[in-house]
């Protein structure tokens, strides 16, 4: 594999593996700490998902950029989320207090913002260094495929964890951040 191709996967992987850190402690907050996310929140984390799988699409993409593309929008549609809760919660409404604790100073809604605007960066530094389609995917006995099959697999993981604990903490209707305790 090419020096080239190589750097751009391990790009892919650390984003890949940053996202899933990411949806790791949110779900540490969650379950650990009784962190009750917000619709909003659930929206971003959706999103976040969106992006792992389109940087996992793309890790395994031959001649396509489409998975770039997919995280690209993804990342977006964080970006827009997480702007509008932040921008919701400067001038709270009358009976809505803050909903979760600060992290580093910062409430998850702005960190939100921060992950959008570095995944952005990302992909854009990964097409200013490495450019468009090559012809070479992970080779599938390699190392670095199954560090990436891994990791795949634990975000699928991660994202079962999300659905189960939302159809827990909304049933089949609309989600409500008072009143719930998981199980």
């Amino acid at each position: 594999m090419p020096v080239v191709v190589l750097l751009d996967r391990l790009l892919l992987l650390l984003m890949l593996l940053v996202i899933a850190g990411i949806l790791t402690m949110a779900m540490v907050l969650q379950l650990a700490f009784g962190e009750i996310p917000c619709p909003l929140c659930l929206l971003q984390r959706v999103a976040m998902l969106g992006c792992c799988l389109g940087i996992t699409q793309q890790l395994h993409a031959e001649e396509s950029q489409r998975g770039a593309g997919i995280g690209l929008v993804f990342a977006l549609l964080l970006l827009v989320i997480s702007a509008r809760q932040t921008l919701l919660d400067i001038v709270p409404r009358p009976g809505h207090a803050y909903v979760g604790q600060a992290i580093f100073g910062l409430h998850m809604p702005v960190w939100s913002v921060a992950i959008a605007v570095a995944l952005l960066l990302g992909f854009a530094v990964r097409f200013a260094l490495f450019g468009g389609p090559r012809d070479a995917a992970l080779n599938r006995r390699s190392a670095l495929n199954r560090y990436a099959r891994a990791l795949e697999l634990y975000v699928v993981l991660i994202a079962a964890i999300n659905f189960v604990a939302v159809v827990l903490q909304c049933g089949l209707g609309e989600c409500h951040t008072s009143g719930y305790r998981l199980l």
